[in-house]
């Protein structure tokens, strides 16, 4: 099999995955011609004028601080990471060099024109190089930025872009996930450079650049906020809201000022009804139309409530629905933080809505735009972490019965990397409606001021639940009290919280079960709890939920299972690495998980 697609990758060209490595069958697909091919940014949509630049560009790994270079050391396929199998080069760079990308692209703006650089995700620190000239640096490596090259292009029809990128792994204060320089354990490859789709958009002088969707179920509204760049005097918005080509409301605007419009008898998006309206934002003159975005929202509400037992229960349209999702660190043995194609991305949330799970837990780790849009299209909640970074303090695991947990000091530069990048993430998911919970902390992983941070994401989006410090490191702010416990179900006491926060199990489980020849190495991996045949892990599995279920009317409003898959020496996972195991079948998840929906929960 490894020779036969050896031999249809050197058909493409030179291109082929580093050799020795753990595949998917996804891999197989990949054309370096047309790779994620995927209109990148589904919640503001212009269909035409966009180009992709993915593919195979020139690559060089040089000293620190080192001039653009002239000569390459040989191509990478962008947007996969240059430790990745799938780049085609698997080298590390570390925090003493830099990694410099090379390529080339056509792009001609005429005088009423613009030209948009687009990068969905760079980790960590990019500069940005059109035709020799530095046009900016953008820091940052999980989430999506831009630059307006217009006044850099050549006035030729071909340009030359190349990158600089810097990443000091775990040697830099900068948020980072689970990279670590040495992987070992829960800590994993090193994820340099681009890794998400780069491509280039024609805009008009006046264009919209950004828009905020927030649903108020409670008033039957959706606010609609939209940025426009170039404005100029007299030019309006115009917002709609349809449902299958019907326009159910519509509002014109000034720019700067918020849509409000009214959609009667909604219907509200949940799971198992992810139903979402489009709409469509147009820039005008008063005459004619000079720019339209089209984009999609939910009417969602996310709430908290007393219980008849006097317990916080967690709400989704003002419903008890007890959520269990898996742990997802999002990570695939061919392409580190890039699934190789768009079928293998959807793959994963898909599967987990087979196997009977309504949540998924983003750990530590941001997605691509196209992996939220897939949730929102089906239906799958989602909690979302911020990726943790500048780790060093230690951390309480038992809320309420040792005290609090110890907070990191973290120097100015750090602090505000942080809060920067946070901001970052929470504007540019904020439209997704499948992500109902925000997670700033996990397990004390470089947690600082959490009273500050807490209370300033709960300020800031008063649409969704703040789970303030997953895993235990508990401070008395947020809405959320969150435990980890393995690999036994167990819960923070109702007495002690219950009035104020909602009761949740953050992580637990970790059944570990490594499925021969598809493992990330021969031996010596591991799970928190190790299996040697799928009866035993079954049954303990089994023996969980039975657990798991008797917690639900003591207070416990979700849960999160370790893991979706198996990473790279974790064997803890419900499918292997590769994806090609599923070690549960769907059909006894289902029933097992089933017990867990019907649990009572009395909210009157």
């Amino acid at each position: 099999m490894l020779l036969a697609q050896s031999f249809a990758w050197a058909q493409e060209g030179k291109w082929a995955p580093v050799a020795g490595k753990v595949m998917t069958e996804w891999a197989e697909n990949i054309n370096p011609h047309a790779v994620h091919p995927e209109y990148p940014r589904p919640q503001l949509v212009r269909a035409d004028n966009w180009n992709n630049l993915n593919g195979l560009w020139n690559y060089s790994i040089l000293a620190k601080g080192a001039e653009l270079p002239e000569t390459f050391d040989g191509e990478i396929l962008v947007p996969f990471a240059v430790e990745s199998a799938l780049s085609g080069v698997g080298k590390s760079v570390g925090k003493d060099q830099e990694l410099w990308y090379k390529t080339s692209f056509e792009a001609k703006a005429s005088s009423k024109e613009r030209i948009l650089l687009h990068f969905g995700a760079v980790d960590w620190e990019a500069e940005i190089f059109i035709n020799g000239k530095s046009i900016g640096i953008h820091q940052g490596g999980y989430t999506p930025f831009s630059f307006d090259i217009t006044e850099a292009l050549s006035g030729a029809k071909e340009n030359e872009l190349m990158v600089r990128v810097w990443d000091p792994t775990d040697e830099g204060p900068q948020p980072r996930g689970k990279q670590v320089k040495n992987p070992h354990g829960i800590w994993y490859t090193p994820v340099t450079g681009i890794w998400q789709t780069v491509w280039t958009e024609k805009v008009p002088a006046s264009y919209i650049s950004s828009t905020k969707n927030t649903p108020d179920v409670d008033a039957g509204t959706l606010t609609v906020e939209a940025e426009v760049e170039g404005a100029l005097p007299g030019q309006m918005l115009e917002v709609k809201v349809l449902n299958e080509g019907q326009v159910l409301s519509e509002q014109q605007v000034t720019i700067g000022q918020a849509a409000v419009l009214a959609i009667p008898n909604a219907q509200l998006w949940e799971p198992g009804n992810p139903f979402l309206y489009d709409l469509e934002i147009s820039l005008t003159n008063g005459k004619k139309v000079l720019d339209q975005a089209k984009s999609y929202a939910a009417m969602r509400k996310v709430s908290m409530e007393l219980d008849a037992e006097g317990v916080q229960r967690m709400l989704v349209n003002d419903k008890f629905i007890f959520q269990y999702g898996p742990l997802d660190q999002g990570w695939w043995p061919d392409g580190l933080y890039t699934a190789p194609t768009e079928e293998a991305l959807v793959f994963d949330i898909a599967k987990t809505q087979d196997m009977g799970f309504n949540m998924i837990r983003k750990h530590v780790k941001v997605e691509p735009a196209r992996w939220y849009y897939h949730c929102d299209k089906m239906g799958m909640l989602v909690w979302q972490d911020m990726p943790s970074g500048d780790l060093g303090n230690n951390w309480n695991p038992r809320p309420g019965i040792v005290g609090v947990g110890t907070e990191k000091e973290r120097s100015p530069e750090s602090e505000a990397i942080f809060k920067a990048e946070w901001k970052e993430i929470m504007d540019d998911f904020h439209n997704f409606p499948s992500i109902i919970v925000w997670v700033p902390f996990n397990e004390a992983w470089g947690q600082f001021k959490t009273e500050e941070i807490v209370k300033w994401t709960m300020n800031y989006d008063q649409s969704r639940l703040i789970n303030g410090a997953s895993g235990g490191n508990f401070f008395p702010v947020g809405q959320i009290i969150d435990l980890h416990h393995y690999p036994e179900p167990a819960m923070p006491n109702p007495q002690f919280f219950g009035k104020d926060m909602v009761i949740t199990l953050g992580e637990f489980g970790g059944l570990g079960l490594p499925v021969e020849g598809h493992t990330w190495q021969q031996k010596d991996n591991w799970g928190y709890q190790s299996f040697k045949s799928v009866g035993e892990l079954q049954d303990r599995y089994a023996e969980l939920m039975e657990a798991l279920t008797k917690l639900i009317p003591q207070g416990l409003s979700a849960a999160v299972y370790t893991q979706t898959t198996d990473v790279e020496v974790e064997t803890n996972g419900l499918m292997t690495y590769d994806r090609k195991v599923v070690k549960l079948t769907p059909e006894f998840l289902q029933k097992v998980h089933s017990q867990l929906y019907k649990a009572n929960v009395n909210m009157d």
